[in-house]
């Protein structure tokens, strides 16, 4: 078993993954970063697409931050699926792992003997993460996605934008988050439901886990579907807070949401009193409900000649929830992202350190590490090929020159 000897929940496990996705490569760093030995399998040659994905940290050789995000603590060996050869490597890589995860598509794993079923034959204490835009099943099982395909698939993109930014920008069509939102979002349910399995692995042996990124993002959305089954039907023109939510200040923007009556009351003395919030009728919150554009006119008329630092400070000290809407740079200098070690220095080839984003929780009170910054394809194909599997070096040249690895 290959380990690096750290004290992390997934230490002793072997991971292989066989992805070419945002959201399963996601679910192999995320398992990584607790621990596991992940190595991932790329197609020989230049590796994984992935590698070229924009934005591009130098142009000459071509560096992917986001191939450098999602494949931090991963080894990486080179392996030609579509050969007799590389399948046979890819099968001896599962018997020695507790956990395959892969997204080749439905149709196309008969042919590389991906099957559940061929898998769960031979290896039958293998967990078979699978991760695709719609799952292995379905109507939909053998479609095809993009971010934004299954970013609007999952109904998020249908309630935006809302709130300020649609009053700002009334004409809009739908519009989806930034970046691979909806496929980090499926990257985690599959984490989840991977781990699971795993604990469960000794009771029940091996199983096959079918993790689709449009449920998983439907779940971001469930309090639309809530209200759906109430007879409501959301979508971003009616999808805002009665009143408060975005506020532009003077030198950025904060959110608030008074959701009790001591938080109302919190609002109107940040205010300090102004007599339009001190109109009696105004202490029934759905009457504040009724008047809701009455009360943003008068806030955000007010928030335009605050400070944002100023506005947090003393709201929280009145108990409003408020907080401000940070940009990247200001989570990188963030006290409270310093403190929990949301960050770390990872050094990056021909790039030079860069913060880079650790795990959205600690263990034991303690942040998780970064370990073994990406490497070129076929980096580990040694260590993993001959030291680990115990091939000679004359088979891995042959491979090579074969095109196998």
């Amino acid at each position: 078993m290959i380990s690096d000897e750290r004290n992390a929940p997934l230490a002793g496990f072997t991971v292989v993954e066989h992805a070419a996705g945002v959201a399963a490569s996601y679910a192999g760093r995320m398992m990584a970063v607790m621990g596991a030995t992940v190595i991932m399998v790329e197609p020989p040659g230049k590796g994984a697409a992935l590698r070229c994905a924009e934005p591009l940290l130098t142009q000459e050789p071509a560096a992917s931050a986001l191939f450098h995000y999602l494949n931090v603590g991963k080894r990486f060996v080179t392996c030609d699926v579509e050969s007799a050869d590389g399948r046979r490597l890819l099968g001896e890589l599962m018997a020695r792992a507790e956990l395959f995860i892969d997204d080749t598509p439905v149709a196309r794993r008969a042919a590389l003997q991906l099957e559940p079923e061929v898998i769960a034959a031979r290896h039958p204490q293998l967990v078979f993460l699978s991760v695709l835009p719609f799952g292995a099943a379905g109507a939909h099982a053998d479609y095809q996605a993009y971010e934004l395909n299954v970013f609007h698939a999952g109904g998020e993109g249908y309630l935006m934008p809302n709130g300020l930014t649609l009053e700002t920008f009334p004409d809009r069509p739908p519009l989806k988050i930034y970046g691979h939102f909806a496929e980090l979002i499926g990257g985690t349910s599959a984490v989840c439901a991977g781990v699971s399995a795993l604990l469960a692995r000794d009771e029940v042996g091996g199983q096959f886990v079918d993790v689709s990124v449009q449920d998983a993002n439907i779940s971001v959305g469930c309090f639309a579907i809530q209200r759906l089954g109430d007879g409501v039907l959301e979508n971003r023109h009616g999808r805002s807070f009665k009143y408060g939510g975005v506020l532009e200040c003077r030198d950025g923007y904060v959110g608030v949401l008074t959701l009790e009556q001591r938080q109302w009351e919190g609002l109107v003395k940040l205010m300090d009193d102004p007599e339009w919030a001190l109109d009696p009728a105004l202490r029934d919150p759905l009457e504040r409900s009724r008047r809701g554009a009455e009360i943003n006119k008068g806030l955000r008329a007010w928030a335009k000649t605050q400070r944002v630092d100023d506005v947090v400070k003393k709201g929280q000290a009145l108990s409003v929830p408020l907080a401000k809407y940070n940009e990247p740079a200001d989570l990188l200098e963030s006290e409270q992202s310093k403190a929990r070690g949301v960050f770390a220095p990872l050094d990056l080839p021909t790039f030079g350190s860069v913060p880079a984003f650790t795990a959205p929780f600690q263990l034991n009170g303690e942040a998780l590490a970064l370990t073994r910054a990406v490497a070129e394809p076929g980096a580990d194909n040694e260590a993993i090929w001959c030291e680990w599997l115990g091939h000679e070096a004359a088979e891995l040249e042959q491979w090579g020159r074969h095109g196998a690895v």
